[in-house]
């Protein structure tokens, strides 16, 4: 059995350096840092490989160059690819700006994620079925996301979705499903239409999420760390303070490390604090799936903090 079954998108990521994020109609010379594994998914799973064992992937690649080395990719991080599907659309590309300052933002154009269907899906019902905790986002089809869901609580897996990126809605038979909801700040304003300035307005905004059904709310909530919101509990489990250089992997990073902990056995604050310090380890590197640390650089970053 594998513990942690990531089902998502993989991407291969072209990084761009540039001095501060473009705004509308302005042109900057940047630099091309290179061609990086990523993708949500991707991220997750390659996260999951390093910082645990058991973990396991379903998505979709394309027949080229680029699918080639996210397969490898992941075969090398430990995970089990036999969900891994091939088609003739181009693997998918993301296009990363990283300022200056350790921002970014990123163009994601799907490719083969687009075939990361339903029938996919229900073909590799056995993986969700043979798994402990089924951690999701939202760069597949849509369906197939909630398809997903659907199968891992008829085989009554732990599911966890990280919405992102944040769709407008999710629909309202969705959210009793989901047992653990991890959005980071803007993706809780989009879905519970509420702000998320302050930590008394993001728990406001989880418990609205709540009252559709999700069992809990964990949000990331930048340098303060996460938050953690269930319907007899409201937890803020501190970040660690570090230098960023290149947030781009760091919520994959923190969905996956939870998740990892969670598969385990671990208990919620125990989980939630080892992806804290897997994501601070994370953006303090550049690139996606090249900046997600091991097991014992994680467990070796806790000691030192734990003096």
């Amino acid at each position: 059995m594998n513990k942690l079954l990531i089902i998502g998108s993989l991407n291969m990521d072209m990084v761009l350096g540039v001095p501060a994020i473009p705004r509308a109609g302005e042109t900057l010379m940047g630099e091309l840092r290179g061609y990086i594994p990523g993708g949500k998914g991707a991220n997750q799973a390659v996260a999951a490989g390093r910082l645990g064992r058991g973990a396991a992937m379903i998505g979709m690649l394309g027949r080229d160059s680029h699918g080639e080395v996210l397969a490898k990719n992941l075969t090398q991080a430990g995970v089990d690819t036999a969900g891994i599907g091939f088609c003739d659309a181009p693997t998918g590309l993301a296009v990363i700006n990283v300022s200056a300052d350790g921002e970014n933002n990123i163009i994601v154009i799907p490719g083969a994620n687009a075939r990361c269907d339903v029938d996919h899906i229900r073909a590799h019902e056995a993986m969700i079925a043979d798994s402990e905790v089924v951690l999701l986002q939202m760069e597949i089809p849509h369906e197939a996301v909630f398809e997903a869901i659907r199968l891992a609580k008829k085989h009554g897996r732990t599911v966890v979705l990280n919405p992102a990126p944040a769709p407008e809605r999710l629909p309202e038979d969705i959210y009793p499903l989901i047992d653990i909801l991890c959005p980071n700040e803007t993706e809780l304003e989009r879905l519970s239409g509420l702000p998320t300035g302050s930590a008394e307005e993001a728990e406001q905004a989880a418990r609205a999420l709540l009252e559709r059904g999700a069992g809990a709310v964990l949000a990331t909530v930048g340098k303060r760390g996460a938050l953690l919101v269930t319907p007899g509990q409201t937890l803020e489990v501190p970040g660690f303070p570090v230098k960023a250089v290149d947030t781009t992997a760091a919520g994959d990073t923190f969905c996956a490390a939870f998740c990892t902990k969670l598969a385990e056995g671990a208990g919620m604050e125990e989980s939630i604090r080892f992806a804290n310090a897997a994501a601070a380890i994370s953006v303090g590197r550049a690139g996606a799936q090249t900046s997600i640390p091991t097991l014992q650089e994680t467990l070796a970053f806790l000691d030192m903090r734990a003096v």
